[in-house]
């Protein structure tokens, strides 16, 4: 494989681990595994390190036999415009445009590391600065509340190619099957679905298909919702690049707007959103989306390649 890490200049611990491309030895990368409701990712300081090929790096590491295992890796580097710079990539190497449970575990990172210690944090993403708001316990980030921005609805800017001003409940037909489907981007396309309980769909056959769909042109992320009363939903997702996870913070805060828009509940109010790992708390108005949910860390190390 090609150089990953250079020589840091800041006399920081890692100064040692320059590799001369070709010369067969292994380089070592500091890393700290994440995770926010079991959506997990290896996160690498990239104040401390100089990393080039981030995504042949991230399906490397994020194989769960053969590397650390995780559903990407997400690279914390300096930012000329907010306290840090968050870049997602998922396991067949693609760039996210934004993770919302990644951001979380970001703020947490660059809180209890000392790279800024505030209340409130600046985190730039490729879908905008996303502000986040930390909850400290002992010293260390317990949650975060993240402002995710304004929901987009246009088609056009999701993009999923339908006509109108919005998709909501638009019927499909994928493998024979009708469904209906509500489309948001929150920096990255949704597709929801809302029906019975979703542990029971074969979400391995079904999840390529809507990921690859012809209205969608950039992929999408497909979440399959049932609504349990007017404040709380069951979800299950297929993301784009990953395939199913244990959470999606920016499908937890589609699937709150798509129940607005849907009716099954209401604007204003807190959604809880439960997830296969967790549970995350979403707020929707027509100005923003505010999810709050868990940032934790598991173990940090240093893997050799």
């Amino acid at each position: 494989m090609n150089q990953y890490v250079r020589k840091a200049e800041n006399g920081s611990p890692v100064d040692h681990y320059e590799r001369v491309a070709g010369n067969g030895k292994k380089q070592k990368i500091a890393f700290t595994k994440m995770h926010g409701c079991a959506n997990d990712y290896v996160y690498i300081n990239c104040f401390d390190q100089d990393i080039e090929n981030h995504a042949e790096l991230a399906v490397w590491l994020s194989d769960r036999h053969t590397g650390i295992g995780g559903d990407g890796v997400i690279f914390i580097c300096p930012s000329e415009i907010a306290d840090a710079k968050m870049r997602m990539f998922n396991l067949d190497g693609s760039e996210g445009m934004m993770c919302g449970n990644g951001v979380r575990c970001v703020a947490k990172f660059v809180y209890d590391s000392g790279i800024a210690r505030k209340d409130v944090l600046h985190i730039e993403t490729l879908s905008g600065i996303k502000i986040c708001r930390v909850t400290v316990e002992n010293g260390e980030v317990a949650a975060v509340t993240v402002d995710m921005g304004k929901a987009e609805l246009a088609p056009e800017k999701i993009p999923v190619l339908f006509d109108g001003e919005s998709v909501v409940s638009r019927e499909i037909e994928v493998l024979g099957e009708p469904y209906a489907v509500t489309c948001v981007s929150m920096g990255n396309p949704h597709c929801v679905i809302f029906g019975g309980d979703p542990d029971f769909i074969d979400l391995e056959k079904i999840g390529p298909y809507f990921e690859h769909f012809e209205k969608f042109p950039e992929r999408i992320n497909t979440e399959f919702i049932q609504v349990l009363d007017d404040h709380t939903l069951k979800m299950r997702v297929w993301e784009r690049g990953s395939g199913e996870t244990m959470a999606c913070g920016t499908g937890a805060c589609a699937s709150a707007v798509a129940a607005c828009l849907n009716g099954f509940c209401q604007k204003g109010e807190d959604i809880r959103v439960r997830l296969r790992g967790g549970e995350l708390v979403i707020r929707y108005t027509d100005e923003r989306v505010q999810m709050t949910g868990n940032a934790d860390t598991v173990f940090t190390g240093v893997v050799e390649i």
